[in-house]
């Protein structure tokens, strides 16, 4: 009896599941609109400011290393933008000199600035760094285009950029080896396609770095022992030998036989074995004797870190190389103000002294950037 009643219960319970399945509303098919929207590639984007780590893949080499050559390096470490990894390790990235410092006698170090132009992932996905005009006159870092920018004051800003400095002596055949490390500068925002992205960190590995041979071609030479000088002694003469004469007769002299002088044949000279110099070391960048000073003129009045500068000429002056400095501004040789800034590189140096301004929501107008006359970077104060 139990069993029939629990069959019945259950092919009532199996009707109703049926019942209220087919009273449920289906699922509308997707549009082809709607399915493009869902297949859409999202973007992660890398913000300015960030560091990353890069490994040398190719050799510079001291007797051939100019200005404009290409420099080859992967990523060392991975670099992630909250919980996205952006750029895996092992993503190869190009580059260029932009400026070389050889070592010399007095000086036993080398200094590079380098601009990168790619970056290559592990599954082909190609991004390209170019050139980014950043507005002065305009708002903040809003990147905008060269045309619309024809008329304005704009600085040629790199997108990435790296200062490197290199403890070598001149004896060296190579200024940078395999697996020097650099340290890549993020200047303007790089925005990446997450799929992409996503795809190359399935297929990326880690760099065996401690794998790297140096690529120096300096092989060290033994010394060379010399031979000492051969001494042949000579040999001892004899004596006269006197036999006395007779009454009146004088002594007969029997004259000895003279010896042979000590004969000397030289020895060769060694040779000094060579020793080959030892490997260049990225170093830190100094900041001590790293002080610059610049004048420049304000043709309207601006404001910067809450002081109203007059039009008028000014000294600007800061310590060390970057990327954020602390900019002191002088007149007649007094403090007028002090704000932090970016020190920027630039793809090319600067024609003239610039002073760019930046209209404020409540029409002031404050100082941008500062630009100088020959020299490849500029000052931007956000």
């Amino acid at each position: 009896m139990r069993r029939i009643v629990a069959a019945i219960l259950l092919t009532a319970w199996l009707g109703l599941t049926q019942k209220v399945a087919a009273q449920a509303p289906q699922p509308a098919a997707q549009s082809p609109a709607t399915e493009a929207s869902t297949n859409q590639k999202s973007t992660i984007t890398v913000p300015s400011g960030t560091k990353v780590a890069l490994t040398l893949t190719k050799p510079i080499w001291a007797k051939t290393a100019n200005v404009g050559d290409a420099i080859y390096s992967a990523t060392s470490f991975p670099v992630a933008v909250g919980n996205d990894m952006a750029i895996p390790p092992g993503t190869y990235v190009e580059g260029r000199i932009d400026a070389l410092t050889r070592p010399g006698w007095l000086s036993s170090h080398a200094e590079f600035q380098l601009h990168f132009t790619k970056l290559v992932f592990a599954n082909g996905y190609t991004v390209d760094l170019p050139d980014v005009l950043e507005s002065i006159s305009g708002a903040g870092n809003q990147v905008v285009s060269a045309n619309a920018l024809a008329s304005e004051l704009a600085a040629d800003v790199e997108t990435a950029v790296a200062r490197v400095y290199v403890e070598v002596t001149s004896r060296s055949d190579i200024l940078l080896d395999n697996g020097a490390p650099i340290e890549m500068l993020l200047q303007s925002p790089l925005v990446l396609e997450a799929g992409a992205v996503a795809a190359a960190v399935r297929q990326s590995k880690p760099l065996q770095i401690s794998s790297t041979k140096s690529s120096t071609r300096c092989v060290p030479t033994p010394a060379t022992p010399g031979t000492s000088d051969t001494v042949i002694p000579g040999t001892p003469g004899t004596p006269d030998t006197v036999i006395p004469g007779a009454p009146g007769m004088p002594p007969t002299v029997i004259p000895g036989t003279p010896g042979t002088p000590t004969t000397v044949i030289p020895g060769t000279p060694g040779f000094p074995g060579s020793v080959c110099p030892g490997p260049p070391i990225v170093a830190s960048m100094p900041t001590g004797k790293d002080i610059h000073t610049k004048t420049v003129a304000l043709m309207n009045p601006m404001k910067i870190g809450g002081a109203q500068l007059p039009a008028g000429k000014y000294q600007i002056r800061w310590t060390g190389l970057g990327p954020t400095a602390q900019i002191e501004i002088l007149q007649n040789k007094k403090q007028v103000v002090q704000a932090p800034a970016r020190v920027v590189m630039l793809g090319k140096k600067s024609i003239s002294d610039e002073a760019g301004p930046r209209t404020n929501i409540d029409g002031t107008v404050s100082l941008a950037s500062l630009q100088f006359a020959g020299e490849a970077f500029a000052l931007f104060f956000d």
